[in-house]
């Protein structure tokens, strides 16, 4: 089962977190509405190439990636997004496009959108597309250390 991984870190570290089972949902939106979770409370995990080193940005489902803003943050010249064939390998235990956000169990340096780090909880897929994980943002952040940043487009007001 691809959660086992991610839940034997968070028992070691002695997380509380709720598995929440759900029927199958591949976009983080159909995932939110089957899992009965707001889209703005649910993070969804984006892989990127900086400068063409792998990275994971989290974001709220419902926001997108700024990758002019995430050029900003990072210091590199070319942020983009990688494609599944790219990243795939790097999560043997993980369906397609479900990894947690959990870069240092996988070697990869993690971004998480500033809207995530308001929220007291954070929700994420488990490495499965049938069950997320949800646990205290507090605690996501102690194990995984993200740079926290505003990561997702804003709308900006026009003067």
């Amino acid at each position: 089962m691809p959660a086992q991984k991610l839940k034997r870190f968070l028992d070691e570290n002695g997380i509380r977190y709720v598995a929440i089972q759900h029927s199958p949902a591949f976009t983080a939106q159909e995932v939110a509405a089957s899992a009965h979770i707001p889209g703005r409370e649910l993070a969804k995990t984006v892989m990127v190439k900086l400068d063409g080193t792998m990275a994971m940005v989290v974001l709220p489902a419902t926001k997108k990636i700024d990758l002019d803003q995430l050029e900003q943050v990072t210091g590199v010249r070319t942020a983009g997004l990688a494609s599944e064939r790219e990243f795939q390998a790097m999560f043997p235990d993980c369906e397609p496009g479900a990894m947690p956000p959990f870069g240092n169990l996988y070697d990869v340096r993690v971004f998480v959108d500033e809207l995530l780090a308001v929220d007291e909880q954070i929700a994420f897929n488990a490495g499965t597309h049938a069950e997320l994980i949800q646990m205290a943002f507090d605690d996501f952040r102690r194990l995984v250390n993200p740079t926290v940043a505003p990561l997702a487009w804003r709308v900006k007001a026009h003067v």
